[in-house]
């Protein structure tokens, strides 16, 4: 977080760093797949614990929790230290896990899955964090890339191994299976990792934090009880909305007056971020309450196993994959962002009002189509919007707009799940009764029965059971058809979005921004570190070195100027070594061949094995050294203006003298 920078952490070595990594790996695939595991294993559950009407909390339980918990995470993580935090992280989440295990019914699941969610907002926001700690500047776009994967890969992973253990074991193992994961990941923390004691105290907006939550609260409360357990025009539909009204106003003048902000006011002046807010509510909601029930109209109407109803689900977690992928990299290369988001809401739009038509009859491979169309859509712009939104605020403001993004798709998701399923259950009943009206029934079979079981469906008669397949289908397709014109609304939306030229160390972001749906807390320096980091990546560092040189007025090959800033900062190197240490990765003649042009243009000289700088080497280093913290410079664009703040100064130093510490040059 913020105020690492002025102290680069020391780099253990790749081997050295990779242990910690992958338990802070594991940590992250915990609270990762719970995103997304559960959703195949609900019509088991419900059926098992009873309570349709509450199916939808128990997704909406977690989602709310992580919302509320992960800004305070990542200012105690500053306070009190980030590998302490990180297991109690763990502990609360595998406490929840163990808890949800053995559940005797829905109300307690739910308070469960609370509990996991305050430390999965855990160990995803101090999973990234600790990678500060543990790894340089210039080498954490590299590492932080294997976070992004482990979204990815759980994205499509959750459906396929929730539905399994479902089938094949007990769908309490999709909370049992955290257990031995989570133990393995708590071994090696306390062993391997080690980070350096560094305490940054914060001023924790605790009265925001809990307002804000309440207000969401509130919100998902209402509009997920209004109409079905509630009357629309009862009390506590109208309490629960003054209630929300009255906190949201505390909220924003508790905001303006706080020292640290949760979410600032003055970031909502920006056109940009608004929008991007309202938006990512918008794609937040339609996401996650259809990934939530889909598996119930794959395994209900249409009598797929849980597995399969995973399997089923892959056109849409691959449609995301896949468009999100090719319009970063378009963005990346053009610098062109607007069409994205404007063709990904439509495109949206378009996959719930086909979502709308899956029937009892459908096939396969037209629900696959539909499907896939819904995940092309939203894979257009989840990127986009964190990118905007960082594009568009001032550097104070950049780690706010990235976490600001994604707690408003995270609310949306809690909304969304939450009317998805109040929109479901009061349309279930209603037809359910209709379906049955006049038909014989197996004894004890009924349509308050068959809505609380719906596993119980394959028991029915023919005919019955052909008029029950088809309430569950309709009350189920009306929400994406309810949930379409809020899509649209977007869709207009993004047309007010303005075009804003990029910032050059403004990157598309990774999947850990976009796939889920928990908010990333990170401070402006964690994100402009992120940023330039993976830039040397993007650039190629073959390219990068000779940049250097250009702008330095040096004609020197990349691997020889790498040689020359190592020479400079670590002292004597002996080219031998360096040969054999990058063996496989680097051709030796590459190194060699730098070596010899250090020693004829009289830049280094030999001390027995060892080159060593002489004084016009010593020179032109510097001259190096001063062409890189001016091309850093540079990317960061008006940021970096005479009023610019001390850690972006610190930063830009400590990535400038890391440079040649970094891997040579990659040439043939």
């Amino acid at each position: 977080m913020s105020g690492e920078h002025a102290a680069a952490p020391a780099s253990p070595g790749a081997r050295g760093v990779m242990l910690p990594i992958g338990a802070l790996l594991l940590g992250l695939l915990l609270a990762a797949l719970d995103q997304t595991i559960v959703a195949t294993a609900l019509p088991t559950i419900v059926s098992d614990l009873g309570g349709m009407e509450h199916l939808s909390w128990v997704v909406t339980a977690y989602l709310l929790a992580v919302t509320a918990a992960t800004p305070l995470w990542g200012k105690l993580g500053d306070q009190y230290g980030r590998k302490r935090l990180f297991q109690v992280a763990i502990v609360i989440f595998l406490v929840g896990s163990a808890l949800c295990g053995i559940a005797q019914n829905m109300p307690q699941l739910i308070g469960y899955r609370a509990v996991q969610g305050l430390g999965g907002g855990g160990l995803i926001t101090l999973s990234m964090a600790i990678v500060g700690d543990l790894v340089p500047p210039r080498e954490r776009g590299r590492y932080q890339g294997l976070f992004g994967a482990v979204f990815g890969t759980t994205s499509v992973l959750g459906p396929l191994l929730g539905g399994f253990f479902t089938e094949h074991l007990d769908w309490r193992w999709v909370f049992y299976i955290n257990l031995p994961i989570g133990a393995v990941a708590l071994v090696v923390i306390a062993a391997a990792l080690h980070l350096p004691v560094s305490r940054h105290p914060h001023t924790i907006d605790y009265l925001g934090t809990f307002l804000i939550a309440a207000v969401a609260t509130c919100v998902v409360l209402v509009t997920s009880l209004g109409g079905t357990a509630w009357p629309w025009n009862s009390a506590q539909v109208y309490g629960l909305s003054v209630l929300a009204a009255v906190l949201l106003a505390c909220f924003v003048a508790v905001e303006r007056r706080a020292a640290e902000p949760v979410l600032p006011p003055s970031v909502f002046a920006v056109r940009n971020f608004t929008l991007c807010a309202a938006i990512s509510f918008v794609v937040g909601f339609a996401m996650f309450g259809c990934m939530t029930y889909l598996p119930t109209f794959l395994q209900v109407v249409h009598g797929i196993t849980p597995t399969l109803s995973g399997v089923h689900m892959l056109p849409m977690v691959l449609g995301v994959l896949l468009s999100s992928t090719v319009s970063g990299q378009l963005i990346t290369h053009t610098g062109h962002w607007k069409v994205f988001p404007v063709a990904g809401t439509a495109v949206t739009t378009v996959g719930l009002v086909l979502l709308h038509r899956m029937t009892p009859g459908s096939s396969e491979w037209e629900m696959g189509t539909y499907f896939a169309v819904f995940g092309l859509g939203l894979g257009l712009v989840l990127q986009v919007l964190v990118l905007v939104a960082q594009n568009a605020v001032r550097y104070a403001d950049l780690g706010v707009a990235t976490s600001g993004v994604t707690f408003f798709r995270s609310v949306g998701a809690s909304v969304g799940v939450a009317v998805f399923g109040a929109v479901f259950s009061s349309r279930l009943g209603g037809k359910l009764t209709d379906a049955l009206r006049g038909r014989p029934l197996p004894r004890g079979v009924t349509a308050d029965s068959l809505k609380h079981d719906p596993q119980s469906v394959g028991r029915l008669p023919a005919g019955a059971r052909r008029g029950v397949l088809g309430a569950y289908s309709e009350s189920i397709t009306d929400v994406f058809l309810y949930a379409s014109p809020l899509a649209a609304v977007a869709f207009l939306l993004t047309w007010l979005l303005r075009e804003q030229k990029l910032r050059r160390s403004v990157q598309v972001p990774d999947e850990s921004e976009t796939l889920g749906a928990c908010p990333v807390e990170r401070s402006s320096a964690d994100e402009v570190t992120r940023a330039l980091s993976r830039l040397g990546t993007i650039e190629g560092r073959r390219d990068l070195y000779a940049r250097i040189a250009r702008t330095a007025g040096l004609d020197l090959r990349p691997a020889a100027t790498w040689l020359l800033l190592r020479v400079h900062h670590d002292g004597p190197v002996e080219p031998a070594l360096l040969e054999d240490a990058y063996e496989g990765v680097i051709p030796r003649r590459v190194i060699a061949d730098g070596a010899r042009q250090l020693e004829e243009r009289r830049l280094a000289a030999r001390q027995g094995l060892e080159l060593v700088a002489t004084e016009r080497g010593q020179e032109a280093a510097r001259r190096l050294s001063d062409a890189r913290q001016e091309l850093l410079a540079e990317l960061l664009g008006d940021w970096w203006t005479p009023d610019r703040p001390t850690d972006l100064t610190e930063l830009v130093r400590e990535l400038n003298a890391e440079t040649g510490r970094s891997r040579p040059p990659r040439m043939t």
